[in-house]
């Protein structure tokens, strides 16, 4: 049975945001096909699509390689977040759904709920489906890629800490919710270009750990590697 190239996609990129596969490290297709048991067909399709993404660089006479962006590169990131995201929280306030309302409001109420009990780690899962669903509900399927490309690089390129006052950060969320429900999409994005705003100074740049041995989570398939 043929593994999709966007499993092995998302297997790979998601060790290079973890730090699985380190920054500057080179990528062979069959040392990748070995890693998660799959063929080098979906790999080689994958590392394009990676490459496309920014993840990956291919280098003449070198190969594919992680690629090692800059702080410049970094910080950029976190200004395209401060443009966009407002736009899709307008976007969703003028296409959302009755079913993306009703998730938006659900995940509202369990992170007012963690945050209550100072359910740390609860609340950063919570928080990553709330964008990611707010993000669905503009309506837009360039933006929802956009949004979802950028919240993977800052993820590689960040660490972010948790805010002081969750339970505020989640009263944030629960404003923009109702503005959406509302259909106000200025009131939409202006708060979510405040709550960018108050979040950017959490992000704390990587630096890379070279040499440090960690373990994939990823097998995309049991059976052995076919070339």
């Amino acid at each position: 049975m043929r593994i999709p190239a966007h499993s092995v996609c998302t297997a790979i990129r998601d060790d290079i945001v973890s730090g699985v596969l380190e920054q500057g490290s080179r990528l062979t297709e069959e040392q990748l096909a070995r890693r998660y048991g799959v063929s080098r067909v979906p790999v080689r399709e994958a590392l394009r699509t990676l490459e496309s993404e920014g993840f990956v660089l291919t280098r003449r006479h070198a190969g594919a390689h992680v690629a090692e962006p800059t702080e410049q590169e970094a910080a950029d990131l976190l200004d395209m977040r401060a443009l966009l995201e407002p736009l899709g929280a307008a976007r969703a306030a003028q296409r959302r759904t009755d079913a993306h309302l009703k998730v938006l409001r659900g995940l509202v109420r369990l992170g007012q709920e963690r945050a209550r009990r100072g359910q740390g780690e609860d609340l950063r899962s919570l928080g990553g489906w709330f964008h990611e669903t707010l993000a669905q509900a503009s309506g837009s399927p360039p933006l929802t890629a956009l949004l979802t490309q950028l919240r993977h690089k800052i993820a590689w390129m960040y660490a972010v800490g948790q805010p002081e006052r969750p339970v505020e950060t989640w009263a944030e969320h629960g404003a923009i919710v109702d503005a959406v429900a509302r259909g106000d999409a200025e009131r939409a994005r202006a708060l979510t270009a405040l709550h960018v705003e108050r979040s950017t100074p959490l992000h704390r740049l990587k630096r890379p750990e070279r040499g440090r041995v960690r373990v994939s989570q990823h097998v995309v398939n049991t059976t052995s590697a076919r070339n």
